[in-house]
């Protein structure tokens, strides 16, 4: 049997050597665009490789209908992926938080060792290996670059992802070739990713960051909280926190809602305790600038556009400050508004969101239900996982299904 899989990353590897260690009289051709294999897992988790995570769920994942993660999560959990590590060489790095990363705390000992086995198992790489078209005759694949022509395969992987780092050749021809079998697709969106304000407050407030609350409101209503980094950048807002709720902030930007976030400063510090202590720090110090005796509790550079934004003078002194002026300054440290009008797009963004809908995609098997012998695994199909190692999980747990099924 002849097998071509389309795009070298966790996906299409994992699905190669399974396949291969199962049957090793196929013939497993994997194709990618780069120079070398493995891009995205090279670039994950800073280059440290985020490779997975031990407590995850289809809660961890958006889509359409995120519960079709479930039985590869099943079939494939951390401890059959630690196994799978251990049989190529890697050995592992649990961290307390869940996260899962190799134990030399480098993303290139995970490629070498991914690459040592594909070697091992003599699955033919064709690398710096665009393909521009897929077509089936009869009952076989042909595989189709600029110039030349791969034939005869008998089942076709397409796991060449999405648009997200596109500086790492990723596209959305995973959508073309899908739409030519029949496929229908859930339109894509960056995910994990900095997001556009309306108010950047020119610049000003770049480079402040802080251990926050962030409150998503779609459409007004609450949706999501969520605490840790945030990052002011001269177009908005960056940091962990903001790339966790970008997910459903992109999600909705992408259906045209109204998006908003609130940022809570002060998250353990209710609004009146909040107002009593700026009251009791001007008191105490009446004679100095509110804008100065601020930087004792916020950064400077948030200090001077917080009370433009109260309308109160920059020079106006802590004791000509009044009640409602000091519950406005703790009123919007508690509830810092900012409408999002954009994401930084494919290019800034870790992952993508949409992709080839899931009910047109066998979830045992990833077998295509509209064209027999077409396989889809990893970000091309319409689930996204959190940051953290849910997306990684998802393209070996999806891939392994799929290299399962090949190897038969």
């Amino acid at each position: 049997m002849k097998i071509a899989i389309i795009g070298a990353g966790a996906a299409g590897i994992i699905a190669a050597i399974t396949a291969k260690r199962l049957n090793k009289n196929l013939q497993i051709d994997l194709f990618d665009a780069n120079k070398s294999i493995g891009k995205k897992i090279l670039a994950s988790g800073n280059g440290r490789c985020n490779i997975s995570n031990t407590t995850i769920t289809s809660k961890n994942y958006l889509g359409e209908n995120p519960d079709f993660v479930n039985f590869a999560l099943k079939e494939f959990d951390f401890k059959a992926f630690e196994k799978f590590c251990k049989s190529i060489g890697l050995l592992l790095d649990i961290k307390p938080s869940g996260k899962v990363y190799p134990l030399s705390n480098e993303a290139k000992s995970v490629v070498n060792l991914l690459e040592l086995a594909l070697k091992e198992l003599n699955i033919n790489l064709y690398l710096e290996t665009f393909i521009k078209d897929i077509e089936k005759i009869e009952d076989k694949f042909v595989i189709k670059t600029q110039e030349l022509e791969y034939k005869n395969y008998d089942k076709v992987l397409i796991s060449n992802g999405l648009g997200a780092a596109p500086q790492l050749n990723a596209n959305e021809t995973g959508l073309a070739f899908a739409s030519k079998f029949g496929h229908s697709f859930n339109p894509t969106y960056p995910s994990l990713v900095g997001l556009q304000t309306e108010n950047t407050y020119n610049g000003k407030l770049q480079g402040v960051k802080k251990e926050c609350n962030v409150s998503l409101f779609i459409n007004g209503n609450l949706e999501q909280e969520i605490f840790g980094d945030v990052l002011f950048t001269s177009y908005g807002v960056s940091g962990f926190a903001i790339l966790d709720i970008s997910q459903l902030a992109a999600l909705n930007l992408s259906q045209y809602q109204d998006v908003k976030i609130a940022i809570n400063f002060f998250p353990k510090i209710n609004r009146n305790d909040l107002a009593d202590q700026i009251q009791s720090l001007f008191k105490n110090l009446p004679t100095q600038k509110a804008v100065d005796i601020l930087t004792g509790m916020v950064s400077n550079k948030i200090a001077p556009v917080l009370l433009d934004i109260c309308k109160i003078d920059i020079n106006t002194k802590a004791s000509d400050i009044n009640a409602k002026q000091i519950k406005a300054i703790a009123f919007q440290l508690n509830q810092w508004k900012l409408k999002i009008i954009d994401t930084q797009g494919f290019g800034h963004a870790e992952a993508s969101g949409g992709g080839v809908r899931t009910a047109e995609v066998d979830n045992k098997t990833y077998e295509s239900k509209l064209c027999k012998g077409l396989f889809f695994a990893g970000e091309v199909l319409d689930i996204v996982g959190n940051r953290g190692g849910f997306n990684l999980q998802f393209a070996w747990a999806s891939g392994y299904l799929v290299g399962k099924y090949f190897g038969k």
